[in-house]
């Protein structure tokens, strides 16, 4: 075997040994993420991709005919196009790429992805990319065009990723170097002819997605679910303020001489209110909706016996077989209430609405009172009790959280959350 030979296999072989290390790494990850399922796949498509490489280089020392050496060179270049196209599909998941950007990029990618596929496999019979002659690949002039479809997909990935502002430094550059470092190989090939410089580049920038983009991640994610459990602690907190127990044990107190029963169904609501707050500060599952329903029915309950007719609230449930993160649902009613109607002399209603769709399981919460400016949720962190981090909560679960507000008019709450 020659010494390009050599270096090609031990560079495969290297190559392998380390993505198997980060494959079975992700493999036993448990709960992975939509991204992290899509870096999967492109370690083992590259894995396999090294390992057709190594077979070839043993095989070829002993096998050189012409039809041998253009089936394998075809199937090497199907590969990098392969390739590429699960790198696309890695950053869109990464990147959470969608709307119009998403439809336009991707018809531009299955496009060129087919007619170069079709070109490649269109070349065994034309030769107007490479051939072979005595068992000696030959490029043709128009090689350089074999790579339009990896060309341009390198890229626009840059562009894709560059221009998302959800991106920080590390990860723009992470997709830019992952992407340069091929054009940086091709020069390199045309000086040392014969080595695999490409694939020395491919682990480099594997190993770039892995520690710059995955690691870094699932670090941040770590700081994020802090403050999660920071917010949560936070909510808990606001929703037993010292005026509503004060509030909630006076009106339960007047009702012990004139209604005894009723005070003892109030003093029950007031205790399992109580119990499922405090109960939320160690509860990290998602929990039942029904059990949130519960939660609701019983504060709107404590509320009325004070506001009495000025809260009027109608449930409208179609849906209750699915789970919500605790204290998601509830907080926003109260707000509702809180901050909409109750603002009102007159009072008004909150309606609380849960369907499902094929997709999504969907809660509305609606009110008619006095509305808001939504852009204050961004700057007022003390009103609307902790909404922002309510937000934050749903989005943490992979669900939706979207608020609409018109002043004097209504506040409409819409939570999806997927199937």
């Amino acid at each position: 075997m020659s010494k390009n030979s050599v270096f090609n296999v031990a560079v495969c072989v290297l190559g392998i040994f380390i993505l198997l290390i980060h494959i079975i790494n992700l493999l036993i990850k448990k709960n992975k993420r939509k991204d992290e399922k899509a870096l999967l796949d492109f370690f083992v498509f590259t894995a396999v991709h090294f390992a057709a490489y190594t077979v070839f280089s043993f095989v070829k020392m002993v096998y050189t005919s012409n039809a041998y050496i253009i089936a394998f060179y075809t199937a090497f270049y199907l590969l990098n196009n392969v390739e590429v196209f699960m790198l696309y599909k890695y950053m869109k998941s990464y990147t959470e790429l969608s709307g119009k950007s998403e439809k336009i990029v991707s018809a531009i990618n299955v496009s060129l992805f087919c007619v170069f596929m079709t070109l490649d496999l269109i070349n065994v019979f034309t030769g107007i990319f490479f051939t072979a002659e005595n068992g000696v690949y030959l490029r043709s002039k128009t090689m350089i065009f074999s790579q339009g479809y990896q060309f341009v997909m390198l890229i626009l990935v840059v562009i894709v990723t560059s221009s998302n502002k959800n991106l920080n430094v590390r990860e723009k550059t992470s997709f830019a170097l992952y992407c340069f470092l091929p054009f940086v190989a091709i020069i390199f090939q045309n000086v040392f002819k014969g080595y695999a410089i490409a694939y020395t580049s491919i682990i480099i920038a594997t190993e770039v997605l892995f520690f710059f983009l995955n690691v870094q991640k699932n670090i941040d994610l770590a700081k994020e679910e802090q403050k999660n459990k920071e917010a949560q602690i936070k909510i808990m907190l606001s929703q037993i303020k010292p005026h509503f127990v004060y509030n909630a044990l006076s009106s339960i107190s007047t009702l012990i001489t004139i209604e005894p029963e009723k005070a003892q169904s109030a003093l029950d609501d007031f205790t399992e209110y109580l119990r499922h707050n405090l109960s939320s500060l160690t509860e990290t599952k998602l929990i039942p909706f029904e059990k949130e329903l519960r939660h609701i029915e019983t504060y709107v309950s404590l509320e009325k016996l004070r506001f009495g007719d000025r809260i009027n609230v109608v449930y409208e449930i179609k849906s209750t077989d699915f789970y919500v993160p605790t204290l998601s649902i509830q907080p926003i009613v109260e707000n509702a209430i809180k901050h909409g109607i109750l603002k009102k002399l007159e009072g008004g209603t909150v309606t609380l609405k849960t369907f499902e769709t094929d997709k999504e399981y969907v809660v509305e919460i609606k009110d008619d009172g006095v509305g808001f400016n939504p852009e204050d949720l961004e700057t007022d962190e003390n009103e609307h009790i902790g909404l922002r981090n309510i937000q934050f909560r749903i989005k943490n679960y992979g669900g939706n959280m979207i608020i609409k507000s018109e002043k004097d008019k209504r506040t409409v709450v819409t939570v999806t959350l997927l199937k």
